[in-house]
């Protein structure tokens, strides 16, 4: 092989191994740890400083700037944080990014003895444990150990280039060109989605001399301007909510770059003053540069998040009145009576997201779209934001004095709102499993079984809006009227399953699996009319109506 053709199938290979071992410490991260994460953003966000020191944490232990940045767009889409502090979690998020691209890029002598433990030590957690935590522990030591050993695998590809004259002249005609280097770098990073991979490509031609310190300070410029395009990329389908935030975060760091770039002739020689080698030099301007746009921005989120709805306002059929909860009014919380108003307006609303989440799961079913079934997930999402912002508000009036009326009708909403966000549950965790296994392994069901599923799906319709009436007025006879339900549910359901095992009673094969498919369909469907029906309960129990057990009781 070409020697040249050599350096750049290694330089390839180590950066898709730096790559893959990213993917895998985010995968590790996410899928063990991913909710505590999300909700370590979510319940740190209370000011800008708080918000902007948690989005630091998060993704120094996530690893990746543009992975922080999608969550907290998610997050955005479903309520749970708004622009302005979105923001202050992001600017926190790229001094977190800077800093771990600043200890790998001059981290290559440990990479030498730690990489093989890590990967050793990866492996064996990660094949002799089945439990989850253990097991995706396992899988981030093991991406550990292919980051560190793709710095040695790339510095040893880039040791023929420090002999390259060609390549010298290259590389130094581009560093003379600022705007080029610049250009060159945002490119890079929005191909690769990942600025560690190019700060270390630079970090490796600096330490072979390859590159001069002017030179890289216009890529880095350029790395952290591309750095905020894959997460403005991905998000282009979202609705405005979810690419305020990625966009607003690019044109804070864009802002910085562009100013930083036309005054580099002054800032290439204070960097070259700094008393430590060339690529601790780059590495600590990458780190400078994003505190700078920091302590810049920070207390401009304000601002910048009106800038950024005046640029991406929500357009009429956007315009979502559930997506977070809005008469949750702090100070009526001095007032019970008036706050558990709010609440019970919240509940209502939170009842008609169920049913949006509902009617979502009931067209995929219908339609065998498994992509209607992704927007189940931000819905319950936004359930649990609801759940969450509804019921410390009604831990809030625990400061005040309650009559026994008001506490009880607190608890009331409180197990309430606790049974529609199981049942967001039920339908995002279980029956989307079971309608995606259904188009998956093409299963039909028959008219008949069809025409039950409707009918059952039917009586929760009726009952999530009789629900919502029962809990506004308080009405015994409504309560009486849904609680039968569940028992005119139950009849169906036997009904139902009756004549499914009897028509299937001689099925082997598929026909076992779909028959298997039904009844689990059916029996979610049961869990959740089950918890909207919950509702009628305590305004039964409360007028005495309700028998202590379900079990008779035999005469002595």
């Amino acid at each position: 092989m070409n020697p040249g053709t050599a350096v750049i199938v290694n330089l390839l290979g180590g950066v898709a191994l730096l790559l893959w071992g990213v993917r895998m410490v985010r995968t590790g991260v996410m899928r063990a740890w991913g909710d505590r994460l999300k909700n370590f953003i979510e319940h740190r966000v209370g000011n800008r400083f708080s918000a902007f020191t948690a989005g630091g944490i998060a993704t120094a232990i996530l690893g990746s700037g543009t992975a922080m940045t999608l969550i907290v767009a998610g997050l955005a889409s479903a309520g749970a944080i708004g622009t302005r502090l979105g923001l202050a979690v992001l600017l926190g998020a790229d001094v977190g990014s800077a800093l771990v691209s600043a200890v790998f890029a001059s981290g290559s002598n440990l990479a030498l003895w730690a990489s093989p433990i890590l990967l050793f030590a990866g492996y064996v957690l990660h094949s002799w444990s089945a439990e989850l935590r253990p097991h995706n522990l396992g899988r981030i030591l093991i991406g550990l150990g292919l980051m560190l050993l793709s710095l040695t695998l790339i510095k040893q590809a880039s040791a023929p280039l420090s002999e390259a004259t060609l390549f010298h002249q290259v590389l130094a005609a581009v560093g003379r060109e600022p705007f080029l280097a610049f250009i060159i770098g945002a490119v890079l990073t929005w191909m690769f989605h990942s600025s560690l991979a190019v700060i270390l490509l630079i970090a490796s031609f600096l330490a072979s001399g390859s590159l001069e310190i002017t030179g890289a300070i216009a890529f880095i410029l350029g790395i952290n301007f591309g750095g905020g395009l894959p997460s403005v990329s991905a998000t282009l389908a979202e609705p405005p909510v979810a690419r305020r935030l990625p966009l607003a975060n690019l044109m804070c760091r864009g802002a910085i770059a562009i100013l930083a770039l036309a005054a580099i002739d002054r800032i290439a020689p204070e960097v070259e003053l700094l008393p430590v080698g060339a690529v601790e030099k780059a590495v600590l301007f990458h780190a400078g540069f994003n505190i700078i746009v920091g302590l810049v921005f920070l207390p401009l989120t304000g601002i910048v998040a009106e800038l950024m709805e005046r640029l991406l306002p929500d357009r009429p059929g956007d315009r979502d009145n559930l997506i977070r909860p809005r008469y949750l009014d702090p100070k009526s919380a001095r007032t019970p009576a008036v706050a558990l108003a709010n609440v019970l307006l919240e509940t209502v609303r939170m009842t008609e997201l169920l049913e949006r989440m509902f009617d979502t799961a009931l067209d995929a079913l219908r339609s065998g779209s498994i992509e209607k079934l992704r927007q189940l997930k931000p819905m319950d999402e936004r359930l649990n934001t609801y759940q969450t912002q509804l019921q410390a508000y009604l831990a809030s009036l625990a400061k005040s004095e309650l009559t026994p009326e008001e506490s009880r009708r607190a608890l009331e909403l409180t197990l309430y709102i606790s049974n529609l966000e199981h049942a967001g549950d039920v339908i995002q965790l279980n029956l989307s499993d079971r309608i995606e296994a259904k188009a998956r392994e093409s299963i039909s069901f028959t008219e008949d079984e069809i025409a039950s599923l409707d009918n059952l799906c039917l009586i929760i319709h009726d009952n999530l809006k009789l629900a919502s009436a029962v809990l506004s007025s308080g009405d015994v006879e409504g309560a009486k009227r849904l609680i039968s339900q569940k028992d005119a549910f139950r009849e169906l359901q036997t009904e139902v399953l009756d004549k499914h095992f009897q028509a299937s009673s001689r099925g082997k094969g598929e026909a076992l699996r779909r028959s298997a498919l039904y009844v689990d369909m059916i029996r979610d469907l049961n869990r959740i009319n089950a918890l909207v029906v919950s509702a009628g309960y305590p305004i039964a129990d409360a007028a005495g109506l309700l028998r202590g057990s379900r079990l008779r009781q035999d005469k002595a």
